[in-house]
């Protein structure tokens, strides 16, 4: 068996009752149903209910691990009954009956949390960047992104499009907006800046005859934000 799963935490279902299966991931939630303690395990992939009984060898271990600790867990696929289907979870028609529990990284004092929707400041949440981007909202919005631009790489490719890149260090230009400079350390004096737009290199490809190109490219303009703009950089 692989040293830290089996499966990921959105992979198993019913089919899997009976079988032994190991999972890895960030405690969620916890919930102590006095003979039971019931925790929501997660990672990319999705969450799995593990379900430890009073009385077993790891359930003190289990209890004093904090949330967002990271934990190795390994057990039976139980099916639930009909009344404990979690129908919002893809997983919802099993649980794992934990029998080895092994922390990977305890987890210390939250200073904002994870699960739920719970609002915090702005500050407080740039502070602890690592811990807002495991937040279910912002986990979804950056998994959306990427899958948008995996779709249209492969909708343009496939239509004879070619993906090109261009410079980031380039000179600056007069546009609409402020350049960002870079100063350079081989030509004191003299500064690099970030191209507002990758218009000069587009016109450039253009006349070299290249054919059907398209790019994802990033622009950094010294300007305050927008309603559909983030202040610095957008693509």
């Amino acid at each position: 068996m692989h040293e830290y799963r089996t499966h990921t935490c959105g992979a198993l279902r019913a089919a899997d009752a009976g079988s032994t299966a190991r999972l890895s991931g960030w405690v969620n939630v916890k919930r102590d149903h006095g003979g039971l303690l019931f925790i929501d395990l997660r990672d990319h992939f999705g969450i799995t209910q593990c379900v430890i009984p009073n009385g077993s060898a790891v359930f003190d271990l289990a209890e004093a691990t904090r949330v967002e600790s990271v934990i190795t867990v390994t057990g039976t696929v139980v099916a639930r009954d009909a009344a404990t289907v979690n129908p919002r979870l893809p997983t919802g028609e099993i649980e794992l009956r934990v029998e080895d529990f092994v922390v990977q990284s305890a987890a210390d004092v939250l200073p904002i949390q994870v699960a739920g929707d719970a609002q915090f400041p702005e500050d407080l949440r740039l502070r602890y960047r690592f811990l807002d981007l495991r937040r279910e909202k912002l986990h979804r919005n950056i998994m959306l992104r990427a899958n948008v631009v995996t779709w249209l790489r492969r909708e343009m490719t496939a239509r004879g499009f070619t993906e090109f890149t261009t410079p980031i260090l380039t000179a600056s230009s007069p546009e609409g907006a402020r350049d960002f400079l870079v100063p350079s350390r081989l030509h004191p004096g003299q500064f690099y800046a970030l191209p507002q737009a990758p218009q000069q290199f587009k016109q450039l490809l253009m006349v070299a005859g290249f054919d059907r190109y398209f790019q994802i490219a990033p622009c950094f303009r010294d300007e305050a934000s927008r309603a559909d703009r983030a202040p610095g950089e957008f693509y």
